[in-house]
């Protein structure tokens, strides 16, 4: 394949012509000039074969432009001409590659349309959490209502440093204490006195306190069937108080063991066969749990009568607003109703159109990495006390952990360990302010980092909580709208005199839940720049201003390891053979 170049021959002739066997030249001069070592000749040898080699390539090289300047005969300014057009595209090419890489690397991922829209069969119906403002039921004939306790724990506040309100029985001064913690938090300072007394089970306090459960939610109705309320609602410890959940998880499928769990009694409910990322099983029936519609509109949905009584409204504790606070949730929340509700007051009905918004991945981008895609899969952000990671559950554990470090232990709503303290009435403040001081840290150290440069490739920094959304997320969008409910009118118009003596104060207000639509478009997290693009795109500059190609690398490997190796083997062998003419 390789012949004997005209250089092997010249360079053998030269030698022949230098040497004789004594040492002298052929005109008999005796050489002044110091013999070469082996390893002098062996590079040199090298050397004269990488220029060999570099000039064919440059003669024959498939590269726009290149074999312009292997040629010996072309003048030397067509050469510098072509020189600087090869350096000029090398550069175009850096330039537009390090941006199709800037592009690739720092917005890998986009969120769109998906291309299919998404049955509400697929999803689970809303869970539903309603927490009444009416905390406890009033005592009339009891002077020692939390308004009047309220106004001389409050006074007591440059007297003493210890509240001891006279005639008042312990278990009026637990249901306080407990009051202070689900009433308006943000009025307790931070001097206020302390209060005597053991550690209690505000959980249980709460549920002393709490009003009958058939008072308040009169009836309703679940796919067009009528039924008693405490079928579908379960109660939840929320931060205000015991509120009732319908269609959320259960406790022991939210929480990891060793977690504080809050339950009143024992549910037959069967195994949940739903998850988030995989949605439905393929087995499950049309009645499955968590509960799913088939299709939307009122009829498909939920409706209940909430009842509440004049005599037993509170303003001292929940304010001028009363009614109910409702919220919408994916059934493996923790609810958390402070943050995000809906307000359904007394003597008005209440339509609730749910629009679901639904993002879902594609499997392309699990394989990158979660700065990157900005958001996490459920194995890789695994949390202490919940099972399943969302962003809101990491907040609320974030913020759990923030104020045990802060404060010595966490509000009585908080996800904890078993042995984790529970703040007393001392602690309402400092508990209070540490969500505050949460965010404003996390607000300056994101900015602190960002301000020197040290952001992720442009990427939002990770934060201390570290609490990035999930791929796979669901969020129950809600349109409301009201009309005046007249309890009295009614009964009236039908003649019904017996109502209002079985229920004195009766204030009621109706509420519907249900689908806007049979169908919903989701989001979807997608590769915007895969590999496979970034390749294309190089390949596609590359081409544009040299004609490079794969093959063109293939070309500069041969010439330089293949060609470049059987070149330097046969100047080898010339120099052997014109060696051994010399001692001949």
């Amino acid at each position: 394949m390789f012949v004997r170049t005209k250089g092997f021959e010249a360079k053998s002739s030269a030698t022949l012509f230098e040497c004789d066997m004594e040492g002298n030249d052929f005109d008999g001069n005796a050489r002044n000039k110091t013999k070469k070592t082996p390893k002098r000749a062996a590079g040199k040898t090298i050397c004269q074969c990488f220029m060999l080699t570099y000039k064919d390539y440059f003669q024959h090289s498939s590269l726009h432009g290149v074999q312009y300047l292997g040629e010996e005969t072309r003048p030397k300014k067509d050469r510098i001409f072509w020189l600087f057009a090869f350096l000029l595209s090398i550069c175009c090419c850096a330039t537009l590659i390090l941006s199709a890489y800037n592009k690739w690397n720092e917005t890998p991922v986009i969120v769109s349309f998906a291309e299919r829209s998404t049955p509400v069969w697929n999803i689970p119906f809303p869970a539903v959490t309603i927490c009444s403002e009416t905390k406890r039921v009033l005592q009339s004939q009891s002077n020692n209502t939390f308004a009047n306790l309220y106004s001389q724990y409050t006074a007591e506040k440059h007297n003493s440093h210890v509240f001891q309100p006279p005639n008042v029985t312990s278990k009026e001064l637990e249901e306080f204490r407990t009051m202070l913690h689900v009433c308006n938090t943000h009025s307790i300072q931070q001097d206020m006195p302390l209060i005597p007394g053991d550690n209690l089970d505000y959980p249980k306090v709460l549920e002393r306190m709490l009003p009958p459960f058939d008072r308040y939610f009169f009836y309703c109705r679940w796919l067009s069937r009528f039924n008693e309320c405490d079928k579908y609602f379960r109660p939840t410890l929320t931060e205000e108080g015991i509120c009732y959940t319908f269609n959320g998880l259960r406790p022991t499928d939210i929480y990891r063991k060793g977690t504080y769990q809050y339950h009143q009694s024992a549910e037959n409910v069967s195994e949940s066969k739903w998850s988030l990322d995989k949605g439905y099983d393929a087995s499950c029936d049309v009645e499955t749990y968590p509960a799913r519609v088939l299709s939307a509109g009122a009829r498909s949905g939920i409706f209940m009568t909430l009842q509440s009584f004049e005599q037993e409204v509170d303003y001292a504790c929940r304010g001028p607003v009363q009614g109910f606070k409702v919220l919408l949730h994916a059934p493996d929340d923790v609810p958390q109703v402070s943050k995000q509700f809906v307000r359904i007051p007394m003597g008005r009905e209440v339509l609730i159109a749910v629009k679901p918004n639904m993002i879902t991945m594609s499997e392309g981008i699990a394989e990158y990495d979660p700065q990157r895609r900005q958001c996490f899969l459920g194995h890789e952000r695994p949390l202490r006390f919940f099972k399943v990671y969302s962003e809101s559950n990491c907040e609320l554990e974030c913020l759990a952990n923030f104020t045990l470090a802060k404060c010595g232990c966490v509000k009585f709503s908080m996800p904890r360990s078993l042995d984790m303290p529970v703040c007393s009435e001392n602690k309402i403040h400092c508990y209070h302010m540490a969500e505050r001081e949460l965010l404003v840290r996390e607000f300056h150290r994101v900015r602190k980092l960002n301000a020197k440069g040290a952001s992720l490739d442009g990427r939002p920094m990770e934060t201390a909580c570290n609490c990035m959304p999930a791929c796979t997320s669901l969020v129950y969008n809600a349109e409301t709208s009201q009309a005046n409910f007249d309890l009295h009118e009614m009964l009236a118009a039908e003649g019904d005199t017996d109502f209002l003596r079985d229920y004195p104060g009766s204030q009621m207000s109706r509420l519907s839940i249900y689908f806007k639509q049979n169908q919903f478009i989701t989001s979807k997290r997608s590769e915007l720049y895969g590999v496979t693009d970034f390749l294309a795109n190089c390949g596609g500059i590359f081409g544009l201003f040299m004609g490079f190609s794969i093959l063109s690398l293939v070309e500069v490997l041969y010439y330089f390891t293949l060609r470049f190796g059987v070149n330097l083997k046969q100047m080898y062998k010339v120099d052997s053979k014109a060696t051994a003419e010399c001692k001949i």
